[in-house]
Order: structure tokens, then sequence, then C-alpha cells
């Protein structure tokens, strides 16, 4: 049973840049489908920074963590923590065949309630050459896209510099979060909240707070239902 505002079908996932906590975001929205009783898949089209040993958990791995969601997807894996293109040019590595990645996003939508994908970076990183970015799989999916933001300076700049963006793709808005709201938050992050509404034009989706992706999962939950905003599936 899906609750009301909660999402279905395809929902991308995106940042306004890296580090903004778009994989605990993910998790979040994941646990909560998953509570549901829902059908989830969660794909994350190209890792990167994930070739030492001691190096970076795979989001996958982290998702899996928290959420408890198993069926996860990882298209493509590059060892250096750059843009998907460089990356994989920086390897010597096949980079990301976007339109491949649509194709395989949209059987696995066939047969599941949610599928989530996550976004490496920001909104337009590039995964190939040729320029492709999470902007354009969202375009061509005609999914909606979340937008994960941080809390201090800068949000208000880049949050708008990704919302219009999105638009001019035509992309659909699912809401924007902030990743992670510090445990004593400052100044700018108090002001932030209020201001990324006005920029936004609409209440904020979600605020998870910091630390959330150190919680086990029966935790993790209960702060992904008081974080997100009843359009992802949460209480907030």
């Amino acid at each position: 049973m899906t609750l009301p505002g909660a999402p279905r079908g395809i929902l991308v996932v995106t940042g306004t840049g890296t580090g903004v906590g778009k994989t605990v975001v993910t998790a979040a929205i994941a646990a909560l489908a998953l509570a549901r009783g829902e059908r989830v898949a969660v794909v994350k089209p190209a890792q990167t920074g994930v070739g030492d040993p001691n190096g970076d958990v795979p989001d996958a791995e982290t998702v899996r963590r928290l959420s408890g969601v198993t069926d996860t997807h990882e298209l493509a894996r590059y060892p250096d923590p750059l843009s998907p293109e460089a990356a994989a040019r920086t390897a010597g590595l096949p980079p990301l065949d976007m339109h491949a990645a649509a194709e395989y996003v949209g059987e696995l939508a066939a047969a599941r309630d949610l599928v989530l994908v996550e976004g490496a970076g920001g909104l337009l990183v590039r995964y190939d050459a040729a320029g492709a970015t999470i902007a354009d799989l969202a375009a061509g999916l005609d999914a909606p896209a979340v937008v994960v933001a941080a809390a201090g300076l800068g949000t208000l700049n880049h949050t708008a510099l990704t919302c219009e963006a999105l638009a001019a793709r035509k992309v659909a808005r699912a809401g924007v979060v902030v990743g992670s709201w510090p445990r004593r938050p400052g100044l700018a992050e108090l002001t932030n909240l209020a201001d990324l509404e006005v920029i936004v034009g609409e209440p904020l989706a979600g605020v998870l707070p910091e630390g959330a992706g150190a919680l086990d999962r029966t935790a993790f939950l209960a702060a992904a239902r008081a974080g997100l905003s009843s359009r992802l599936g949460g209480e907030r």
C-alpha cells in the first residue's frame, strides 16, 4: 500500500554537489518504501573513487546497510574519485552508456514499485565525452528528481542553479532535501532553511540529521520518517 504523496515509479536523486548526502537521502527514501511493503530497487549508474581497498565504501553498500534494500545495482565502477567521465578516461575504461542505463532502469521499473537512481556529484557532472549527465537520464526516463542540498554557506546559489537546470531540461522536481543538518547549526544554516524555501517556491521535502549514515537500521528508519516529508513517504 502506498502512502499519499509517497513516490512511485522512477525517482532520480541528484545533488547540488558532492558530499551533500545523496546516498543517505536515497537510503532514507528506500527504507520508507521498503517499510511500506514496496518492491524497491536502487541503481547507481556510475560509482567512482572505490579503487583503494581502504577507500570509500560503495554507495550501494551503504544503501543496503541503512535501508535493508538488497535489490541494488551498480552499472559501472571506476577507481579514481573523479567525475564519471574523467574517472573512466583516467582508468582507460569505457564510459557509462547512458542509453543502455536508461533501458536498464526502465526494465527494472516494470517489475518494481519504486526504482531510485542515485547520481554522482552534482546534477550536471559529465558521464561521457559527449557530456551526458544524470539530468539527461532523468529527462529520458521522464522521471522526477529529488535535489539534495547542503545546509551551510553557498547552498542558496547552488540550489537555485540546480533547480534552474532541471527546469531548463523539463525535469520535474520532486523536492529539495537538506542532506545533513548539523548538530549545532549556525546563523547561516538557520537562515538558509527559510531562504531555501523561498528559492524553490515550496516547503522543503526533508531535512536529515548529521550522522544519520552512522545509525543502525531501526534508528535510521525512524530518522527517515521524522526527516522526510509526506511527499517522499515520511512524516515531517
